[in-house]
């Protein structure tokens, strides 16, 4: 891993260093990197957490031959749950992405947008890549979409053949960094020609949930969703020093968080595996300073989107709840966002023939140059 502090020696080096969509060098990939041709890893520099400037990572990926007219439409890619740690965000890993189970269909979504004619930019995150930044702000919303945006423009920086005309997309922690990216763009990158997001069994209204979960309800959550919800409070502790974590922590609690905060996903299960969320809480998740920090750190926006939304989810989700998708879908529906859900009845994330055909009719229709 690179030290979060230095600048990687590269042909772009040095190019508006420090400065947000800045890159710090561009790394060729051999044929065969996630099962393509012709990447390139781009480190660059991103606004990060309060704000402050920090070195990130991602990919792009070309389609094969000359760009079209106008140059190649792009599909900025949020990936999903990868884990806390430097070297777990896949994407700049040249042995291909460390996902877990619940995310493996990811590579092959990459490989089909760019058989589609769109290039790809697909951010690690913040903290998850090839800079150790210390713990991913996991599901905090403004992080994963400035990571997204700035890597676009970092990208853009690099390739003279990029169109102008790009959406967003992404599935689990990737479909609320989606939404999160669709709505920031607006102020963030409005020289750019933003047409839509789509978002696979996105994460949200889990901070509303979080709040009843407590010491007195040990039996709730354990297994999987613990590592989801540990992660969490690892992220926010890390991101938000005032929502006080560890006054929230048992011992056991801060030890765990402490130990997870360099962890991939699939060590993080294995850590919490025997545990329930009950041993490491000391007082509800619903009490302040926590409830209203996590609120702001995580909350997917039901309104202010100047663009449509493919909200694809599974009614059979168990692990992004399928209420939650239904209350994500009802405040859109109350709020009148421009949204169109396709509804499915597998695993978390899978896609059926309905959804795919929902994908790449919006990409036909949204994605024209």
């Amino acid at each position: 891993m690179v030290s979060a502090g230095l600048v990687v020696s590269g042909p772009t080096a040095g190019a508006r260093e420090a400065e947000p969509g800045g890159v710090i060098a561009v790394i060729p990939q051999a044929d065969g990197f996630h099962g393509m041709s012709g990447a390139q890893v781009i480190d660059y520099w991103t606004r990060g957490v309060g704000g402050v400037t920090q070195p990130a990572s991602g990919a792009l990926y070309l389609p094969t031959g000359e760009a079209p007219p106008g140059g190649w439409p792009v599909v900025a890619y949020d990936h999903g749950t990868t884990g806390l740690g430097a070297g777990c965000g896949g994407q700049s890993d040249p042995a291909g992405a460390p996902w877990p189970e619940s995310q493996a269909p990811q590579d092959e979504f990459l490989r089909h947008l760019v058989s589609k004619g769109f290039a790809v930019v697909a951010p690690d995150y913040l903290g998850l890549g090839r800079f150790d930044t210390g713990p991913h702000p996991y599901l905090g919303i403004d992080t994963e979409a400035t990571a997204t945006l700035d890597l676009l423009r970092a990208a853009r920086s690099v390739r003279s053949d990029l169109s102008p005309v790009w959406l967003v997309a992404g599935m689990s922690q990737g479909g609320q960094a989606a939404l999160g990216t669709g709505h920031r763009q607006a102020s963030y990158a409005p020289e750019l020609d933003f047409r839509g997001t789509i978002a696979i069994d996105p994460a949200s209204d889990v901070e509303k949930v979080a709040v009843v979960l407590g010491p007195g309800a040990p039996d709730r959550v354990s297994g999987g969703i613990l590592g989801f919800s540990a992660s969490i409070l690892a992220g926010l502790r890390a991101a938000r020093p005032d929502a006080e974590v560890d006054s929230y922590l048992t011992p056991l609690g801060r030890q765990v968080i402490d130990e997870i905060g360099s962890l991939c996903q699939d060590a993080i299960d294995e850590r919490v595996k025997d545990l329930y969320l009950g041993d490491l809480l000391s007082r509800s998740l619903g009490e302040e300073p926590l409830r209203s920090v996590m609120a702001d750190y995580m909350t997917v926006p039901t309104s202010g989107y100047d663009a449509p939304i493919l909200l694809l989810v599974n009614a059979t989700d168990r692990t992004v709840p399928s209420p939650l998708h239904a209350a994500l879908a009802a405040q859109f529906a109350a709020n009148g966002v421009d949204f169109h859900t396709v509804v499915g009845t597998g695993s978390h994330c899978e896609l059926n023939p309905a959804m795919r055909a929902a994908i790449d009719e919006f990409l036909d229709t949204r994605g024209t140059v």
